[in-house]
């Protein structure tokens, strides 16, 4: 028989040799509702506040079910005493809930020498009662084990679930947020959240920490998730009385689910009544158990019965609470105080402890602030203005008592700090927790203890201590001239941080200068201020590259966004605006300079501050005229010349000429280059490559292919200019705007009177429109995407100019004329095409061109 590998506490099985779990066990079947109360002495608790019974407890037990209830339910509450030592007959009390007698509930005691409680939620059938009380005492340490391990079960998911709800309250685009909840609550609840889920973008942190698929793990010892253990696991194998032994978890759930198959095998032993056992996980809330299951109950053959694990019959087991920091600082200033603890998961996750007080040791009259467990805070919250009453009739432990200790008299009430007492009840029994330093005053006297200085632009981290530093409310950057920025702050860590805080400053947006900490403490209107200076950050200034006479520098170094300005000797740089980043900037003056190698200059920075700077002098820029150039077109053949419409305009398909000079000789190691303003095409011209060629000492002639040079693709402004041997450039000139025309073959016309002509050729995408006058009064607009090779234009209004406007040069306007202008027909009958077309070269003097629709002739 195969072994099931579970994490799940599984109960929902049929009864046969081999048992299999045919789905998932998860418990999210709501069951039935029993209300339950305790009463000890005096005083009664409902069930939610029970950690424990004792012998003598009377239980009040009443089934909520609807009126509309149609199945007879009974209930069957079993006392245990020992695995090896059966209970008598008169340790099961039957309680049939359709009953009048049982409508107000049924009261029963504890017996002595009881251990261990159950609770059987069966159908009604003939020897139900006798069968169950049969099976229990055949078996006694079954039972003992099955009740221990279901309620452990509960208490985990109890916590598991407060964590899930509680997260899903956090906002979801606040990082900091979820982080700072999430620790609060694993801490309090000893729970590991899913680090990774940190990790994934900010919006999908919560969903990933709620997730039902192992969003978190138990922090006691288990190693695996309880969430997965008791809601995921294989479908397909089977598992039998001695396969429980094998891992599933480690822990109680080995235990846990090898009970849970011996429970199932007891099917064999009734008789009467054939059961299915189902386990119920506990739910409390005030009188109310509320019961989740994981398979529907079933009211025939085999008939469920349900089982749940009542609290333990045993002594007290107070929790051990114990601050998360023990040199923190509660607040008493506060409306609201939080004391972070932690040690005791049920304090957090149950209502087990409750009537929890603040007992303040001060002179003149003891003070008990009321606390609420809270584990979304990360501990027990307090309300000064909330009352705390004892319980009645309360039964002493020793010094559990919350009145056993007389008030420790630390100070005066004009003392900083004194201390407080975690006192309340666990169930019936008090206690007593940790004791903790309170402040009862403002602190003050403020300062910063460290030597950091606040640096504009990054993260600081800073110090700050005083005479009481608990009762901080708010701390902002403050100045007179800005937002105040928003400082978050902790207690610091270690031994010697008494009184100090730990804070964060952020100074990303904030400008250098005078600033302040503006300290808002709790129960005070006023701030107290610490004046401090926010300097610019990392700054380091490397070199000043100028070279002789020029109006231009370059400064390299670091940080170099909070530089203002250069000053060299008399004139002033400042930024230019171009190519600027952090390591180097671009400095302008209005008069060129020509400092010494290896003088200073001074630069001045934001905050005020100036630093000196080396300079580093070069020999002068090489200099350049430009004396004229001109564009010589190269026309394909077949094609109609397009004319361009501005004298600044350069068609691609053509070679550029132009001629430069320079003031002293020119040096045969220069070259030229030639670029597109942003940079997209360039060439070089030497002398090397003989498209530079010196017509004296003093003037050259440059010639450039431009299409060979640039690419089909090329277009924008041209400019050129020198560049030494050793790479300095020169100044750049302008020398047109590179535009690109489309080789057009014919203009196909009708008549003078037809609206529209056909432009064929290629490349027609690079016409923004077409018109028939220059004011393009009727125009075609080419539209984005077009790639025909014919398109549709207005009839020249004259017969023979068609006007285009390039899409790399709108504001021009081109022009292109036919070779033969459209005529007016000679009478109305007369349809005879007519066309403008370019002549073949070779093609007779007496070839009529004009009459041709396309590139064959007309038979």
């Amino acid at each position: 028989m195969k072994v099931l590998k579970v994490a799940v506490c599984l109960l929902a099985m049929s009864f046969t040799a081999a048992l299999r779990a045919d789905d998932k066990a998860r418990f999210d079947l709501a069951g039935p509702t029993i209300d339950i109360r305790v009463t000890r002495g005096g005083s009664t608790l409902p069930i939610a506040q029970i950690p424990n019974l004792q012998p003598g407890d009377k239980i009040w037990i009443k089934a909520d079910l609807p009126p509309s209830q149609s199945n007879h339910l009974i209930l069957i509450v079993a006392f245990l005493r020992g695995t090896t030592n059966e209970p008598p007959d008169n340790w099961f009390t039957e309680i049939d809930t359709w009953e009048k007698k049982t409508a107000e509930g049924t009261t029963i005691t504890v017996p002595k020498e009881a251990e261990e409680a159950l609770l059987f939620v069966a159908p009604e059938t003939g020897g139900d009662f006798k069968t169950l009380r049969s099976a229990v005492k055949g078996k006694p340490g079954l039972f003992i084990r099955a009740d221990a391990d279901l309620n452990e079960a509960s208490f985990e998911q109890q916590r598991i679930e407060r964590y899930l709800a509680a997260m899903k309250t956090v906002p979801q685009d606040d990082p900091k947020a979820i982080e700072e909840h999430s620790a609060k609550l694993a801490a309090t609840l000893a729970l590991k959240p899913n680090a990774d889920c940190f990790k994934q973008p900010v919006d999908q942190q919560v969903i990933c920490l709620t997730q039902a698929s192992a969003p978190v793990l138990l922090d006691d010892g288990h190693g695996q998730s309880i969430a997965e253990a008791i809601s995921a696991g294989p479908s397909s194998d089977f598992i039998n009385a001695a396969s429980y032994t094998q891992p599933v978890g480690a822990g109680l759930y080995s235990a846990y689910v090898g009970a849970v198959v011996d429970l199932v095998h007891l099917v064999g032993m009734l008789r009467t009544a054939q059961y299915q056992y189902i386990p119920g996980l506990s739910f409390p809330e005030g009188a109310s158990l509320s019961l989740r299951l994981n398979a529907p109950p079933s009211f025939h053959k085999p008939e469920s019965v349900i089982v749940m694990g009542l609290p333990a019959i045993q002594k007290a087991k107070l929790p051990l609470l114990h601050p998360h920091d023990p040199n923190q600082v509660a607040c008493l200033l506060q409306p609201k105080i939080t004391i972070p603890l932690e040690g005791a998961p049920l304090v957090f996750s149950s209502s087990f402890a409750h009537g929890l007080v603040l007992h303040l040791n001060r002179t003149g009259a003891s003070t008990d602030i009321p606390l609420t467990p809270d584990a979304f805070e990360g501990g027990l919250v307090g309300a000064k203005e909330e009352k705390s009453e004892p319980l009645k009739d309360p039964q002493p432990q020793g010094d559990n008592m919350l009145a056993a200790k007389p008030d420790v008299k630390i100070g005066a009430t004009t003392d900083l700090t004194i201390t407080g007492t975690v006192r309340g009840y666990w169930g019936f029994d008090s206690f007593e927790g940790p004791t903790i330093t309170v402040q009862q005053i403002k602190g003050k006297d403020w300062k910063i203890v460290d030597s950091t200085q606040l640096l504009a632009g990054q993260d600081n981290h800073l110090s700050l201590r005083a005479d009481g530093s608990a009762c901080v409310q708010h701390i902002a950057l403050a100045s007179d001239n800005a937002k105040d920025v928003n400082v978050s702050f902790k207690p610091a860590a270690g031994k010697d941080a008494k009184n100090t805080l730990a804070l964060d400053v952020s100074l990303k947006t904030v400008q250098p200068g005078g600033y302040s900490l503006a300290i808002q403490q709790y129960g005070d209107s006023d701030r107290d201020k610490v004046p401090l200076t926010a300097y610019t950050a990392g700054i380091q200034l490397d070199d000043l590259k100028i070279h002789g006479g020029d109006k231009i520098a370059v400064l390299t170094g670091e940080g170099l966004k909070d530089v203002v300005s250069v000053q060299i000797g008399k004139q002033t740089f400042t930024l230019s605006g171009e190519g600027n980043d952090d390591k180097t900037i671009h400095l302008q003056a209005d008069t060129g300079v020509s400092p010494d190698n290896g003088s200073n200059a001074t630069a001045k920075l934001k905050d005020g501050r100036t630093m000196p700077v080396r300079i580093s002098a070069e020999a002068a820029r090489p200099e350049l005229t430009l004396l004229s150039f001109k564009v010589t077109s190269a026309q394909k053949d077949g094609g109609l010349p397009v004319s361009v419409g501005s004298k600044d305009d350069i068609l691609l398909e053509g070679k550029l000429t132009f001629v430069v000079q320079t003031k002293d000789v020119f040096l045969r190691t220069q070259t030229i280059e030639v670029s597109a303003t942003d940079g997209s095409v360039h060439s070089t011209l030497s002398l090397a490559t003989n498209d530079l060629v010196l017509q004296d000492d003093h003037t050259a002639v440059a010639t450039l292919d431009l299409l060979k040079a640039f690419g089909q693709s090329a277009f924008g402004k041209l400019q050129m200019r020198p560049v030494a041997a050793d790479g300095t450039p020169g100044n750049w000139t302008p020398l047109g705007i590179l535009v690109r025309a489309p080789q057009i073959t014919a203009i196909l016309c009708t008549s003078a009177d037809a609206p529209t002509c056909t432009v064929e050729g290629n490349n027609l995408f690079l016409v923004q429109s077409f018109g028939a006058t220059k004011d393009f009064a009727r125009t075609a607009d080419v539209p984005t995407g077009f790639a025909e090779n014919n398109f549709t234009v207005p009839t020249p209004a004259d017969g023979a100019t068609l006007y285009l406007k390039l899409r790399d040069d709108p504001s021009a306007v081109a022009t292109v004329t036919l070779l033969t202008p459209v005529q007016e027909p000679t009478s109305s009958a007369t349809s005879t095409a007519r066309t403008a077309t370019p002549a073949p070269e070779a093609a007779p003097a007496a070839q009529d061109t004009t009459t041709a629709p396309s590139s064959k002739p007309d038979r």
